[in-house]
């Protein structure tokens, strides 16, 4: 019997000393609580507790990661995507957390997703694609006001994917092809001014120079002669064909 009334004694004593005495971490602390009445908030080291009146809460004071599900989102320009991210954020008032709201890790989580559909859909599809930083920006500045108040500090967002089904990837590959098109046909006008440009630059010089003209007869005549060919083709200048055609016009005028 005494062993037995001991043993029991020994067992409630060490009950006791676990609920009396605490230890948390270097990024622990405790929400202390005295009689159902926030008293303070203790840590990190030993915590001593009176049993039964006073009772603590554990809040993590490290980076915490929260992953974004997938989001519909409907952008600006009415185009429908599906949009991940990923949330970092950490504890920064343990009473808040507690006391201000039921579960911060589960409304924090439930306020990324509305605020994700909220800020991307104010915004086309082009910048969703092209300035994730800026938006990655908007996101975390809203997210960080509204968390405030519950002792929250986030830290950093980032969109992981914008995903596109598959007539919207069909449409936007079309409309790069068809730019790459224009300028194809811009730079092939650009080349062909710049060479009816140098062309006739070089008519005019050789209109202006006869003896350059006839230079650029003899060497084009050095050229055909090189060339394994029956046919050669003499150029002659206009000039030298007027009388001829004067000729011919007084000819059929007589006759």
């Amino acid at each position: 019997m005494p062993l037995t009334f001991y043993a029991v004694i020994g067992v409630a004593a060490v009950l006791v000393l676990s609920q009396m005495i605490k230890i948390l971490k270097e990024y622990e602390r405790g929400v202390v609580f005295f009689l159902g009445r926030f008293q303070t908030v203790k840590g990190p080291g030993l915590i001593i507790l009176i049993p039964g009146l006073q009772k603590m809460t554990r809040v993590d004071l490290r980076v915490l990661v929260l992953d974004v599900p997938t989001q519909d989102v409907i952008s600006r320009d009415n185009v429908s995507v599906k949009v991940n991210a990923v949330i970092y954020f950490r504890v920064v008032d343990p009473e808040k957390a507690i006391i201000r709201v039921e579960n911060f890790f589960e409304a924090t989580s439930q306020l990324s997703q509305t605020t994700l559909r909220s800020v991307l859909g104010q915004h086309e599809l082009d910048d969703m694609l092209a300035e994730r930083d800026k938006l990655n920006n908007d996101i975390q500045a809203l997210l960080d006001q509204r968390t405030d108040n519950w002792g929250i500090k986030v830290a950093n967002v980032e969109i992981k994917h914008v995903d596109l089904d598959e007539s919207m990837i069909r449409a936007i590959a079309q409309q790069a092809e068809a730019e790459r098109a224009r300028r194809a046909k811009i730079i092939n006008a650009e080349g062909e001014k710049q060479a009816a440009a140098t062309l006739a630059e070089a008519a005019h010089m050789l209109a202006q120079e006869n003896l350059a003209l006839q230079l650029r007869y003899l060497q084009t005549l050095k050229e055909i002669s090189s060339e394994k060919t029956n046919t050669i083709v003499v150029p002659l200048p206009l000039d030298l064909l007027d009388p001829l055609l004067q000729l011919a016009k007084s000819a059929s005028k007589r006759a």
